[in-house]
């Protein structure tokens, strides 16, 4: 019998994963008539299947009424129910007004109950055949094609869009970078659009954040080779922490996508847009795009286009967004409990004894910490004096400050513009260059070489020279290996940089060098400004672009440990001997 349960709740998924398909083929094609009829039938054979084996899996096993996936199977039983309610009582069959004109119900419930069937099946992260760094790699490569696959739907675009065009732009959101072959504004349709800001949600947090969790959250449980890969790709201390450092990661995410996806509501008029379902899109894709540190905006010149570029106050909410997706999540989670323990200590009653002051905030989140506010502060006095009378001339008091701290922020990973960039002052370009290559912090949304990176570089090079042979900071010391990584990832962004600027030269040799090296540097630092050059690149230097973004978004290093076999550690060392290097 238990055999059984397991084949039908096998078929159970890939009936839903047919669903699935079925939904993508609805939007992406136009259909005729007994086709479309034919599809919104299977869309209620989907549901039935998975009613059916919801009801079950409670059946064959009782004890599942007391975990939280309770809740959330039975508020999809009930919404599914609604759903039939419609279908066999309020309309008649396939010309129902209060369901039918709005479709968009059936394929949430469609999708909804393919989650569920797909967060049953046992998702094994088998370390003998692939190693973390090649699982991570092997996600973002499945998720580039997919999408890009997607985006040559017919109904994505208005026009139609090449392949290579397609894998461009799947590459850049997935890799959440925003560099654009063609306008996304105009080029891509509300579905099109809408697979680009998925795959930004995707890619900013990793297709196997979310399989991952929803897998746990459903089956309650995992297997500990599951969670030792999953560790090492959270960089998780404890196993027993893996799946709560995911449940803050998507708790994170979503809470402030939606809180600022809220804030951007209020702060743009509703006269900028024909509906109210526009306005609601607007908010909802610039929210999850700047959280993602993606770029990618709805209008054809981001939020330099009239009428958005005076709203200081979208402004603001959008460098609050990409500064705390920029952050990372262990600082973002550390910060949080930092305040609470202030918070706590604020209405604690004293005993007047001297009280013990815990370790809250971690080395690498002070680091990270004081480098991004110091790196913001200085970018931001010298955007605002180099730009003051040339892009600036034409904002207020108020607006040159807040242009100026979004100039001085975006170029580390967010790819947002408030300016001309092609008009920017040559020595602001070089600023926004270095901004791109340095990048967020580890863990981020972001790309760059990280600010952690940047900062132990600057602490050796303090340390050698006042004759330091160990790099000490918050009565801490920082460790070897810390050090060894953060050169090697210096180096290896160089070569890669430098490669990508050599190798365009060579297949555009009519572009200028400088728009060569913003773009590099840009696709390196997954960030999206450009002077203009990506659409006119022949197809060899856009690849060369698409394997820059992804080298970006990945690392070099997780790309040379997938590449290579770790060796066994053995307990001897050879004796020291100094290089001389200078």
């Amino acid at each position: 019998m238990k055999f059984k349960a397991k084949q039908f709740y096998r078929i159970a998924f890939w009936i839903s994963f047919i669903g699935l398909i079925t939904i993508i083929s609805d939007f992406g094609y136009t259909q005729i008539a007994i086709y479309q009829k034919f599809i919104d039938g299977f869309y209620f054979f989907v549901l039935a299947v998975g009613l059916i084996s919801t009801f079950a899996r409670y059946f064959h096993k009782y004890t599942l009424i007391q975990r939280k996936v309770f809740i959330i199977d039975l508020l999809s039983v009930l919404f599914t129910l609604w759903i039939f309610h419609l279908y066999l009582f309020v309309g008649v069959p396939f010309d129902t007004d209060l369901l039918l004109e709005n479709p968009i119900w059936i394929k949430i419930a469609v999708l909804l109950a393919f989650v569920r069937e797909f967060s049953e099946l046992r998702i094994n992260f088998n370390r003998t055949l692939l190693n973390p760094a090649q699982i991570f790699i092997l996600s973002f490569l499945v998720m580039i094609f997919i999408g890009s696959f997607l985006l040559v739907l017919p109904n994505a675009t208005y026009d139609g869009i090449s392949y290579s065009d397609a894998l461009f732009t799947s590459t850049s959101a997935v890799c959440v970078t925003g560099l654009t072959v063609v306008d996304t504004a105009t080029h891509f349709t509300l579905f099109g659009q809408t697979i680009i800001m998925i795959l930004i949600q995707l890619g900013g947090l990793g297709i196997l954040t979310f399989a991952s969790y929803f897998s746990y959250f459903f089956k309650g449980g995992t297997t500990y080779e599951n969670q030792f890969a999953l560790s090492d790709m959270t960089n998780s201390r404890k196993l027993g922490e893996v799946f709560s450092t995911l449940k803050y990661i998507i708790l994170i995410t979503f809470g402030i996508e939606f809180i600022s996806g809220l804030l951007i509501y209020l702060s743009v008029g509703s006269g900028s847009f024909n509906t109210h379902s526009e306005r609601l899109f607007f908010s909802a894709f610039h929210s999850i795009s700047a959280f993602c540190n993606a770029g990618f905006s709805t209008l054809s010149n981001s939020i330099y286009d009239t009428g958005f570029r005076y709203n200081y106050y979208l402004q603001s909410v959008i460098i609050l967004t990409f500064v705390l997706g920029g952050l990372g999540f262990p600082i973002v989670v550390n910060i949080l409990n930092y305040f609470k323990y202030s918070v706590s200590k604020l209405f604690s009653f004293s005993s007047g004894k001297k009280r013990h002051r815990p370790w809250i905030l971690s080395l690498n989140s002070r680091i990270n910490l004081i480098t991004t506010l110091s790196i913001t502060f200085i970018a931001f006095f010298a955007f605002y004096l180099l730009e003051y009378n040339n892009t600036l001339a034409e904002h207020n008091g108020f607006g040159k400050i807040v242009t100026s701290l979004f100039g001085a922020t975006t170029p580390r990973t967010a790819g947002f513009n408030t300016v001309d960039t092609a008009a920017m002052a040559f020595p602001t370009l070089m600023m926004v260059m270095l901004l791109m290559w340095i990048g967020a912090s580890p863990q981020s949304t972001g790309g760059g070489v990280k600010t952690s990176t940047f900062a132990i570089a600057l602490l050796n090079i303090l340390s050698l020279a006042r004759g330091k042979s160990r790099i000490e900071i918050f009565r801490r010391e920082i460790a070897d290996v810390s050090v060894r990584r953060a050169f090697a990832i210096i180096f290896l962004s160089f070569v890669v940089i430098v490669s990508a600027i050599t190798l365009i030269s060579i297949f555009d040799p009519g572009k200028k060098l400088l728009d060569i090296a913003f773009e590099c540097f840009s696709a390196y630092g997954t960030v999206g400004l450009s002077l203009g050059i990506t659409g006119d690149l022949s197809i060899a230097g856009k690849f060369v672009i698409i394997v820059v973004m992804f080298v970006g978004r990945v690392s070099t290093l997780s790309l040379l440990i997938a590449l290579f076999r770790k060796i066994k550690h053995e307990n001897y060392s050879y004796p020291k001997e100094e290089i001389i290097i200078n």
